[in-house]
């Protein structure tokens, strides 16, 4: 018998959009019943050689973070999409990612950890990476050495120094740079083993890496 039988399932979205579109992008999710959200500021590579000759290949974005119940998250995700066009290049990328428990959102709060039952075609896996700052670029030229389009590099940073953030229980240090890369399946081994490579990423101290399943994208293309 299922013990989670009538709990409703909750994902977390993230919306990546260039800077300055994070607040549209929550007020917008808000609409189609999402509870609210949190805004992160990081920057985003794009492969564009007349942007590289312009030396503004680096491009600011907002990480836009939410938990909704599966229901309006499919909802705001396709809503989101319809809206601002993700389809075009360089428009934006949302997915979402299954929740197994959380605690502190008073509009959607839960409190036991779902295991999510039954096969769901997973075609995309989220990789990250955290490293030193400065290191960003070496994971993901490794990254693109094995395959992978681009990435978002997520920056961790207080008011002072002595203020960290926490990241899936991990403690971040302000000087610290998060690098997610969304990969199909068939390419996460190998883009795993290039950054491992690449920055050693197993020796103490080098850095954290871990992979999570992504339920559903928009904003993702091949060219």
């Amino acid at each position: 018998m299922d013990n989670n039988a009538g709990i409703p399932n909750f994902q977390l979205l993230f919306v990546i959009v260039n800077n300055g579109m994070g607040s549209k992008v929550l007020k917008t999710a808000k609409a189609f019943g999402a509870p609210g959200g949190t805004i992160l500021l990081g920057r985003g590579t794009v492969r564009s050689h007349f942007l590289e000759v312009l030396g503004i290949n680096d491009i600011r974005k907002e990480i836009v973070m939410m938990i909704a119940g599966e229901e309006i998250a499919a909802k705001a995700l396709e809503g989101l999409n319809e809206k601002y066009h993700f389809e075009k290049p360089n428009t934006g990328i949302a997915f979402c990612i299954p929740v197994m428990g959380f605690w502190g959102a008073k509009n959607c709060e839960d409190n036991k950890i779902h295991v999510k039952r039954g096969g769901r075609n997973i075609m995309y896996n989220a990789i990250f990476t955290i490293v030193d700052k400065g290191k960003a670029c070496d994971v993901i030229d490794a990254a693109v050495s094995a395959g992978s389009r681009g990435a978002t590099i997520i920056n961790a940073r207080g008011s002072g120094i002595d203020e960290k953030c926490v990241l899936f229980s991990i403690v971040v240090e302000p000087e610290k740079e998060i690098v997610m890369i969304l990969a199909e399946t068939g390419m996460t081994d190998s883009i795993v083993s290039s950054i491992r490579e690449a920055v050693k990423i197993d020796q103490p101290g080098k850095g954290i890496l871990f992979v999570l399943d992504v339920n559903k994208t928009y904003g993702l293309y091949s060219e």
